[in-house]
């Protein structure tokens, strides 16, 4: 049995047991999570790893997140195709290639030099087009291609910078994690221009998201 053939059955597995066996229910987020070779976006000598429910280290000391996180932030997203996502923080890739999977157009931001190369050159090996590739500090947000329908961070915010929600169209949804340098909420909100709608998703700890609007350097 070659080795493409031994990841095919434990991304399967993986899907079955550590996404729908705990509660992910949409279909489009299951397929795309069965179809990204998850392998390809971790260190060499964490690939034997590459489909347990865990974070793991990539490079520049940041980590890519555990499979049922990426799954419920992507389900949170209610994406139906052709969105404009927003992504504040590109790390390994893993989380793009499922966006762009669910049909989204993305543009992402990665401020570490190392992970912006390193990233888009893995992803457009693996022949992911509709991404927009952008190294700059992510909690800026992308004013310049405002609005968009979706922005999705991938770090965590110690609050979530007015300059960012004001990026969304109305009606359009933020999910990133809230809170302290070690322990956050998921949250994922409606966007109004009057008010919005706030909902916790799950508690998390994500690795910090430093810029001029999130962590301090």
């Amino acid at each position: 049995m070659n080795m493409d053939t031994i990841w095919r059955a434990q991304r399967e597995h993986m899907v079955q047991r550590d996404l729908r066996g705990r509660g992910i229910r949409d279909d489009r987020v299951l397929d795309a999570l069965s179809n990204i070779p998850r392998q390809e976006f971790v260190l060499p000598e964490h690939q034997d790893d590459a489909y347990v429910d865990a974070p793991l280290p990539i490079a520049d000391d940041q980590t890519i997140s555990q499979p049922y996180i990426v799954a419920l932030m992507s389900e949170a997203l209610h994406l139906e195709g052709q969105e404009r996502v927003l992504e504040i923080g590109t790390g390994s890739g893993y989380q793009t290639a499922v966006l762009a999977e669910l049909g989204a157009e993305v543009w992402t931001i990665e401020a570490s030099t190392i992970l912006a190369k390193q990233s888009r050159q893995r992803l457009l090996r693996l022949g992911y087009e509709s991404i927009h590739f952008i190294h700059a500090d992510g909690t800026l947000g992308l004013p310049e291609q405002a609005p968009f329908d979706r922005i999705l961070a991938t770090g965590s915010l110690p609050e979530i910078p007015d300059g960012l929600l004001r990026q969304l169209r109305d009606g359009g949804i933020f999910v990133g994690p809230i809170g302290d340098w070690h322990s956050q909420e998921l949250v994922r909100i409606v966007y109004h221009t009057s008010e919005f709608e706030r909902e916790v998703l799950c508690h998390c700890r994500f690795v910090p998201l430093i810029g001029e609007d999130g962590w301090p350097y």
